[in-house]
């Protein structure tokens, strides 16, 4: 045995850290002998509270001279330290009043093998088929899931690929976790799709290309809400979209502003009056499809209906891609200058498209030791949760809890302090979690009422720093 060396239990590692040095996780060190978190302790200052800003002597309360209230405080999982795997209290159990409550904050930081996250990027581009494998450094850390209304949707992370693979599977998951959840950019591969840069907060980078803009809807939508607009200066519209395509005079909304029927019928399936699925295969041109010419889309123009001369406009979900068309005496679309009307009608496609945004929602289960940490008998603290008895925060964001069994949380990271996630080498992701209660709801559910700590105590703590101080020194 070395003379001063600590074995750190935050974790199953058990490191044994020299004097002065770090363990694997850079999370706790030896100093001076002793086990110590390296990093502050955060807590948060409900700064956007109206109640928290008003001048006091307007508020009918008396007055100390100060200019206004004091921010309430809440001492965030951060920096906190943890109990896993142990049977043991949350390094924090805190007491405090809030708007003349009494209530208790259990503070802790959960080590989750069980964690993920669900990656929402706005865009209508094609970024690879449904399951197909997404990769970080040729490893594979989740895939491509089910498409949401104007975004593709990844699926990363999870106990398999921390655990269920190769050793470097695991660590190559654990990384791009922790990256993504500390709103760093992370690149990613596609199987048979994309190469992407995502970065919670911050626009996608497909194939090099930047996106600009969430589609305003589909092509049916986009169809109902600028037809009004279109009407006197266009005889046709046809919106291109990957899942749903709108021709305007077809449309519901074409029929209900008394528009002539066109004669001009798109590819693909038609559904319901006006909307049509499958008119091209999924790719990087218009509105999601494969279709670089717009002329494509077009299957037959009827002789019976159509006439030379009828005005065709045809556009993208988000007006980034648009052309506009004359029927000539052969019934044929020739490519003509748009009149400034219509482009005005474009441009209001476009100012109605929201930013392209990445988001990173962290998910995982808070099971095991963590809720041993909030009290002998952990079953009572999952139904308070499911009894919205207890109030579930990861480094002060709120958080959604999902329904049916266990506490499985959700939050979004851009809501969080900067680098509030760390990792262990087990490999999993560690992150703040906060259990908010009142007092008599934590002494019936059988909580650790014997390590109870005032917040004034704990906030007289060297280490504990704001939210708001971290960022403005970084």
């Amino acid at each position: 045995m070395v003379e001063d060396v600590v074995t750190c239990d935050a974790c199953p590692v058990l490191c044994r850290i020299r004097p002065g040095k770090a363990g694997a996780c850079d999370r706790y060190a030896n100093v001076d002998g002793v086990l110590t978190r390296t990093d502050p302790m955060v807590l948060a200052q409900q700064v956007s509270d109206r109640q928290g800003l008003v001048v006091p002597f307007l508020s009918g309360a008396e007055w100390d001279g100060s200019l206004v209230s004091p921010a309430p405080t809440f001492l965030t999982g951060i920096g906190s330290g943890t109990t896993y795997p142990d049977y043991k209290p949350a390094p924090f159990i805190v007491a405090s009043q809030y708007r003349g409550v009494d209530v208790v904050t259990v503070v802790t930081e959960g080590i989750f093998s069980y964690c993920g996250v669900k990656v929402k990027i706005d865009t209508d581009r094609y970024i690879g088929p449904e399951q197909a494998a997404v990769r970080a450094e040729g490893e594979q850390v989740g895939h491509v899931t089910t498409a949401e209304y104007g975004s593709q949707m990844l699926a990363l992370g999870g106990v398999r690929h921390l655990t269920g693979g190769s050793k470097k599977e695991g660590v190559v998951t654990c990384d791009t976790l922790l990256a993504l959840c500390n709103k760093a950019a992370v690149e990613l591969a596609v199987d048979r799709g994309a190469h992407l840069t995502v970065q919670a907060g911050r626009a996608p980078v497909i194939d090099g290309v930047k996106e600009e803009r969430m589609r305003v809807g589909c092509g049916s939508a986009a169809i109902g809400m600028f037809a009004k607009q279109w009407v006197g200066h266009v005889d046709e519209v046809i919106v291109v979209d990957d899942h749903i395509t709108g021709v305007l005079t077809e449309h519901q909304a074409g029929r209900f502003l008394g528009m002539a029927p066109a004669g001009i019928r798109v590819r693909g399936r038609r559904s319901t009056p006006g909307r049509y699925f499958q008119v091209a295969s999924p790719g990087r041109g218009w509105g999601g499809t494969d279709i670089t010419d717009a002329l494509a889309i077009i299957e037959t123009i009827d002789p019976k209906t159509a006439w030379p001369g009828l005005r065709l406009l045809i556009v993208s979900t988000t007006g980034e891609d648009a052309a506009y068309f004359v029927l000539d005496d052969r019934l044929r679309p020739v490519p003509a200058a748009m009149p400034e009307a219509v482009a005005k009608a474009v441009g209001r496609i476009g100012e109605n498209c929201e930013p392209a945004l990445v988001s990173v929602l962290f998910m995982a289960g808070a099971g095991g030791s963590l809720r041993a940490g909030v009290t002998e008998n952990p079953v009572r603290l999952t139904r308070s949760v499911r009894d919205a008895l207890v109030r579930v925060t990861c480094g002060g964001a709120p958080s959604y809890i999902w329904p049916g069994g266990g506490i499985t949380l959700m939050v979004d990271v851009t809501l969080l302090p900067d680098k509030a996630f760390g990792h262990v080498p087990t490999p999993a992701l560690v992150g703040p979690i906060e259990f908010t209660m009142r007092l008599e709801d934590y002494a019936a559910l059988g909580g650790h009422m014997d390590r109870l700590r005032k917040l004034e105590e704990v906030l007289a703590s060297p280490r504990v720093k704001s939210a708001l101080r971290v960022a403005e020194e970084e």
